[in-house]
Protein backbone atom coordinates (compact mmCIF):
# COMPACT_ATOMS: atom_id res chain seq x y z
CA UNK A 1 0.00 0.00 0.00
CA UNK A 2 1.08 3.38 -0.69
CA UNK A 3 0.59 6.29 1.21
CA UNK A 4 1.12 10.00 0.42
CA UNK A 5 2.64 12.51 3.49
CA UNK A 6 2.50 15.91 2.65
CA UNK A 7 3.17 19.21 4.93
CA UNK A 8 2.53 22.97 5.04
CA UNK A 9 0.49 23.48 2.25
CA UNK A 10 -0.41 26.83 3.56
CA UNK A 11 -3.39 26.81 0.79
CA UNK A 12 -0.97 26.69 -2.22
CA UNK A 13 -3.73 25.58 -4.48
CA UNK A 14 -1.28 25.51 -7.60
CA UNK A 15 0.99 22.59 -6.25
CA UNK A 16 -1.76 21.02 -4.30
CA UNK A 17 -3.25 20.35 -7.76
CA UNK A 18 -0.08 19.32 -9.26
CA UNK A 19 0.24 16.82 -5.68
CA UNK A 20 -3.59 15.54 -6.50
CA UNK A 21 -3.15 14.88 -10.05
CA UNK A 22 0.82 12.95 -9.66
CA UNK A 23 -1.65 10.76 -6.73
CA UNK A 24 -4.58 10.05 -9.05
CA UNK A 25 -1.59 8.36 -11.60
CA UNK A 26 -0.64 6.29 -8.59
CA UNK A 27 -1.63 4.02 -6.67
CA UNK A 28 -2.57 6.16 -2.82
CA UNK A 29 -4.78 5.02 -0.34
CA UNK A 30 -3.88 7.30 2.02
CA UNK A 31 -2.91 10.88 2.89
CA UNK A 32 -1.15 12.35 5.97
CA UNK A 33 -0.90 15.43 6.34
CA UNK A 34 1.50 17.31 9.05
CA UNK A 35 -0.33 20.32 9.67
CA UNK A 36 -0.32 23.57 8.05
CA UNK A 37 -2.87 23.22 5.79
CA UNK A 38 -4.06 26.99 6.52
CA UNK A 39 -7.90 27.42 5.52
CA UNK A 40 -10.38 24.84 5.60
CA UNK A 41 -11.14 25.37 1.70
CA UNK A 42 -7.44 24.14 0.82
CA UNK A 43 -8.44 20.81 2.97
CA UNK A 44 -11.77 20.44 1.32
CA UNK A 45 -10.08 20.72 -2.76
CA UNK A 46 -7.82 17.88 -1.08
CA UNK A 47 -10.73 16.04 0.02
CA UNK A 48 -12.87 16.52 -3.08
CA UNK A 49 -10.43 15.10 -5.39
CA UNK A 50 -8.80 12.26 -3.61
CA UNK A 51 -10.80 8.53 -3.39
CA UNK A 52 -8.62 7.98 -0.21
CA UNK A 53 -8.59 8.52 3.23
CA UNK A 54 -7.27 11.78 5.07
CA UNK A 55 -5.14 12.08 8.10
CA UNK A 56 -4.00 15.49 9.30
CA UNK A 57 -2.62 17.00 12.08
CA UNK A 58 -3.04 20.69 13.16
CA UNK A 59 0.53 23.13 12.54
CA UNK A 60 0.53 26.09 14.33
CA UNK A 61 -0.37 28.36 11.06
CA UNK A 62 -4.14 26.44 10.77
CA UNK A 63 -7.48 28.44 10.81
CA UNK A 64 -9.16 26.02 13.27
CA UNK A 65 -12.49 26.58 13.23
CA UNK A 66 -12.25 26.53 9.31
CA UNK A 67 -10.58 23.14 9.18
CA UNK A 68 -12.72 21.52 11.53
CA UNK A 69 -15.99 23.15 9.55
CA UNK A 70 -14.98 20.89 6.78
CA UNK A 71 -13.91 17.77 9.18
CA UNK A 72 -17.19 17.77 10.75
CA UNK A 73 -18.37 17.72 6.70
CA UNK A 74 -16.81 15.04 6.07
CA UNK A 75 -16.10 12.61 8.86
CA UNK A 76 -15.54 9.57 7.00
CA UNK A 77 -13.46 11.04 4.79
CA UNK A 78 -10.79 12.54 7.06
CA UNK A 79 -9.65 12.00 10.67
CA UNK A 80 -8.10 15.41 12.71
CA UNK A 81 -5.63 14.79 15.64
CA UNK A 82 -5.20 17.78 17.94
CA UNK A 83 -1.16 17.75 18.28
CA UNK A 84 -0.33 13.76 17.58
CA UNK A 85 -1.79 11.46 15.05
CA UNK A 86 -1.22 7.83 15.08
CA UNK A 87 -2.76 4.47 13.14
CA UNK A 88 -1.66 1.12 11.85
CA UNK A 89 -1.39 1.18 8.23
CA UNK A 90 -0.21 -1.60 6.04
CA UNK A 91 0.87 -3.48 8.85
CA UNK A 92 3.25 -0.45 10.51
CA UNK A 93 2.99 1.76 13.64
CA UNK A 94 2.56 5.53 11.85
CA UNK A 95 2.34 8.80 13.94
CA UNK A 96 2.48 12.05 12.71
CA UNK A 97 2.55 15.78 14.06
CA UNK A 98 3.81 19.35 13.15
CA UNK A 99 6.42 19.69 15.16
CA UNK A 100 10.02 18.00 15.53
CA UNK A 101 10.40 18.66 19.25
CA UNK A 102 6.39 16.35 19.43
CA UNK A 103 7.79 13.73 17.62
CA UNK A 104 10.91 13.70 19.78
CA UNK A 105 9.03 13.67 22.89
CA UNK A 106 6.78 10.81 21.80
CA UNK A 107 9.40 8.73 20.66
CA UNK A 108 10.36 8.61 24.10
CA UNK A 109 7.67 6.36 25.33
CA UNK A 110 6.16 5.03 22.55
CA UNK A 111 7.93 2.46 18.95
CA UNK A 112 6.65 3.79 16.02
CA UNK A 113 7.79 2.52 12.50
CA UNK A 114 7.87 5.89 10.75
CA UNK A 115 6.87 9.47 12.11
CA UNK A 116 6.10 12.38 10.12
CA UNK A 117 6.57 16.33 10.87
CA UNK A 118 6.30 19.38 9.05
CA UNK A 119 6.83 22.92 10.29
CA UNK A 120 10.34 23.59 8.86
CA UNK A 121 9.83 23.04 5.18
CA UNK A 122 13.03 21.44 5.22
CA UNK A 123 12.87 17.78 3.62
CA UNK A 124 14.98 15.45 6.47
CA UNK A 125 15.01 11.70 7.14
CA UNK A 126 17.17 10.41 10.03
CA UNK A 127 16.35 7.04 12.16
CA UNK A 128 15.83 6.95 15.99
CA UNK A 129 15.66 4.19 17.71
CA UNK A 130 14.90 2.04 14.40
CA UNK A 131 12.20 4.70 13.66
CA UNK A 132 12.50 6.86 10.87
CA UNK A 133 11.67 10.12 11.72
CA UNK A 134 10.86 11.77 8.29
CA UNK A 135 10.02 15.74 7.40
CA UNK A 136 8.46 15.26 4.19
CA UNK A 137 9.77 18.99 3.39
CA UNK A 138 6.58 21.65 1.99
CA UNK A 139 3.81 21.40 -0.51
CA UNK A 140 3.37 25.14 -0.46
CA UNK A 141 7.02 25.52 -1.98
CA UNK A 142 8.08 27.85 0.56
CA UNK A 143 11.64 28.70 1.25
CA UNK A 144 12.21 25.28 -0.38
CA UNK A 145 11.04 23.17 -3.56
CA UNK A 146 7.64 22.23 -3.13
CA UNK A 147 7.78 18.52 -1.98
CA UNK A 148 6.20 15.63 -0.42
CA UNK A 149 6.66 11.65 0.39
CA UNK A 150 5.51 8.46 -0.77
CA UNK A 151 5.56 5.56 1.72
CA UNK A 152 5.24 1.64 0.15
CA UNK A 153 4.51 -0.07 3.16
CA UNK A 154 5.14 -3.11 1.55
CA UNK A 155 9.00 -2.64 1.14
CA UNK A 156 9.03 0.22 3.77
CA UNK A 157 10.36 2.43 1.18
CA UNK A 158 10.35 6.41 1.80
CA UNK A 159 10.75 8.50 -1.54
CA UNK A 160 10.92 12.51 -1.78
CA UNK A 161 8.58 14.03 -5.12
CA UNK A 162 10.10 16.97 -6.19
CA UNK A 163 6.22 19.15 -7.45
CA UNK A 164 8.42 20.21 -10.70
CA UNK A 165 9.92 17.20 -11.17
CA UNK A 166 6.73 15.46 -11.40
CA UNK A 167 5.38 14.65 -15.27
Amino acid sequence: MKIAIISDTHDNLATLDKFLAFIRENPVKYVIHCGDIAEGETLKQLADNFDGKILTAFGNMDYRDSVERVVKKLPDKITLFEDFGHAELGGLKIGFCHHKETALAILQNQKFDFIFYGHTHKPWLETINDCQLANPGTLAGMFYKATFAILDTGTKKLDLKIVERLR
